[in-house]
Parts: C-alpha cells; structure tokens; sequence
C-alpha cells in the first residue's frame, strides 16, 4: 500500500509539472506573438509615393526681355497735286500690294486738257509776236548806217523784240506748267508696299495737298522695343530676337539700329528689329504692342523639372531626398525656363536627388517611398 500510493503521488507531480511547463511555454509564445505588432506598429509609414530625378547640366540662351510696339518701317503719304480737279477713278484699295510708278487713282482730264488747249494758242500767238519784232528789229538795225530811222526809233524796235521772246518764253513756262497739271491727274504710288489706309472718294473735289493714300514702304515693319539704359550695352547691332503677338505667335527679326538718346521721362531707349513685313507673315501687324526677348549668347545652367519647384510663402523650394528616405526642404532661386525645365541658381550638393511627382504635397523631414518613373506614353499617329 506504502509503495503503491507513492506511485500514484509521483504520477500526480509529473503531470502537474508537465502542465505547468505547457503553459508556461504558451504564454511566453503569446507574449511573443503580441510583441510583433507592436514592434510594426512602432514604425512609421511613408507619407507618400514619389519619383526623383538629379539635376541636369544644359546649354540655355541668355536672354533679355522688352516690350514696344510693331510699327510701319516707313510710312508714305500719297496726296493730290492738283486743285479743283474731280476724283473719277480708284483703282487699289487697303491691303493691296502696289508697284513703284502704279496708277493707283485718277481725276477728272476735262479742265486741265482744256487749260492746255489755251496755253498752247498763247504760246503760238506769243511766238508769232515775236517773229514779227524780230523782223522789224532786223530791218531797223539795217538802217541804222543810213540814218533813215533815229536811234529812239532803233531801240523802240529792239526793246520790242525782247518783249516779244519774254512773252514766248512765259507762254512756254504756262503750257509746262499745264503739261505737269495733265500729269497729275493721275495719282502713282512712289515706292513698292502695301496701302494701309484709303481716303480716296470718286466724286470728290480736292484741293492741293489732300491726303488720299497712306503707304507702308516695301511691305516693311519693324519692332521698336523700349530697354533700359542699364540694359542697353548688352544689345548690339545684328543682335536677333523673337517677338511673340498678344495672339502667341512669334516672329523672329534682328536689331537694326539702336536710339542714339534716352527718354529723359523713362529712362528708356528704343531699339528698332527688323521683322518679317506684312506680306511675308499675318501674325504681326502694325499697331501691335508685343513683347519679345533678346538672344544675347549662349551659358551653361543647372536645370530640374518644373514639377519639382515647389512655391511656398513666396520663396521657390525644392525637396531633396536623404539617405533615410527623408525629405528635406530647401529654398532655392529660380532663373530661365526652357520647356519644362527651369534653372536653378543656388548651389546644389553634387548628388542630390530631387523629388518630383508628389512634391507639392510633402513638408520637411516626412518619410517616402521611391519608385521609378513611368515613361510617357506616345500616342499613337
């Protein structure tokens, strides 16, 4: 009996150990298995997925921005030479090309072939006088040895004679002055261009001197671009320039010539680029007021997307990723922009990686994930 109730005490004590081990052994596996989370838990997740990108090394244009206006090279104004004549005929109107020597308007020929009609039977009767003074003259001076006629008598003759070719030479001067009359009745343009603007009336009576066409010189306009007197050496004659219209369109011209004064008012000079005339383009007229930039050279530059400049409270930023995939804002100042790169100015460690896509929504020091970039898809033709 001794024996067997010892038995059955170490039975009960194996088995209590035995259990005791199992559940020591589950809780340490449990405290084990709510560590892990907390452990995950305790790591802090990235704000947000972006892409990055290094700043590149370009060649960009040095350039220097104006505003003017687009005006006629040179602008001609066509008038009538002749007074109380009738306009009878237009033949151009605003827009047309015209050639040198063109008829572009006619008057009324009545008055003035009939002006010239008189002058020419004054001149003959003048030329008749004076053949008959002449004659007289001749025959006095032949008798003057003989003493027939007195000297009085003479040079009453001869005077006569002289009158005579005045008054031929006057009725000459009257019918040229009726030829050119004649001529004016037609109006010609005096260079090639373009007519800008048209007064002419059919019907109307004009006096001397009145405007009927105004004309743009060969065709040629240029831009007349107020700069800065401080600015103003850096331009020189021959130097281009693209001109872009209120519309987006651009031209380009070169600088022919630069304003020997300042407006003392301003303080700026004008300075006059050829650009394309009326009938070489149609983005440009005159009368335009258009900005334009300068090409002054050529300079290298560190550029980065655009995407990647971030405004904040009025300072362009950028944010450059750490090694622990940490951000960091730096201030930075922007300069030309070509596309969609712009420069940046400041001085850039020499690996630096910039975020990208996502910048507009990160702050200093928040945590990323990096992924490559997807390359833009082309569209199909």
């Amino acid at each position: 009996m001794k024996r067997s109730t010892l038995l059955i005490i170490a039975a009960v004590l194996v088995l209590l150990l035995a259990a005791g081990a199992f559940l020591l052994s589950r809780g340490r596996s449990a405290e084990h298995g709510a560590a892990k989370p907390k452990e995950a838990a305790a790591q802090p997740k990235p704000a947000l997925t972006v892409t990055v990108a290094k700043p590149e090394a370009s060649e960009l244009t040095i350039t220097l921005a104006a505003n003017g206006n687009v005006a006629a090279w040179q602008e001609a104004s066509i008038g009538s030479e002749s007074t109380g004549l009738r306009l009878a005929d237009v033949r151009v109107n605003v827009g047309d090309v015209v050639k040198k020597g063109q008829v572009l308007a006619t008057f009324s020929p009545e008055t003035v072939q009939a002006d010239m009609a008189q002058a020419r039977a004054a001149l003959a009767e003048a030329r008749a006088t004076a053949a008959d003074a002449a004659g007289n003259a001749a025959r006095a001076r032949t008798l003057q040895a003989t003493g027939a006629l007195s000297q009085q008598q003479i040079n009453q003759y001869q005077t006569a004679e002289q009158t005579a070719k005045a008054r031929v030479q006057a009725a000459e001067a009257v019918l040229a002055a009726q030829q050119v009359r004649g001529r004016n009745t037609q109006v010609l343009a005096p260079d090639d261009g373009v007519i800008s603007s048209r007064t002419a009336t059919v019907g109307s009576v004009l006096g001397a001197g009145t405007e009927l066409f105004r004309l743009i010189r060969q065709g040629r306009l240029e831009w007349r671009a107020e700069v800065t007197s401080a600015e103003l050496s850096r331009i020189a004659v021959g130097t281009p320039a693209v001109i872009t219209s209120a519309s987006g369109a651009q031209v380009s011209g070169k600088v022919r010539s630069i304003a020997p004064t300042v407006d003392p008012q301003t303080r700026n000079a004008l300075v006059y680029v050829d650009i394309p005339g009326v009938q070489e383009t149609s983005a440009v007229k005159a009368g335009m007021f258009a900005r334009g930039e300068f090409q002054l050279g050529r300079s290298s530059a560190l550029t980065v997307p655009q995407a990647a400049v971030v405004p904040r409270d009025g300072f362009n930023h950028l944010l450059v990723l750490q090694a622990d995939n940490r951000v960091a804002q730096l201030k930075v100042e922007t300069g030309r922009r070509v596309g969609d790169r712009v420069e940046i100015r400041t001085k850039l460690p020499d690996d630096a990686r910039i975020v990208v896509q996502g910048a507009g929504f990160l702050n200093d020091g928040d945590l990323v994930r990096v992924v490559d970039a997807t390359p833009a898809k082309r569209s199909a033709p």
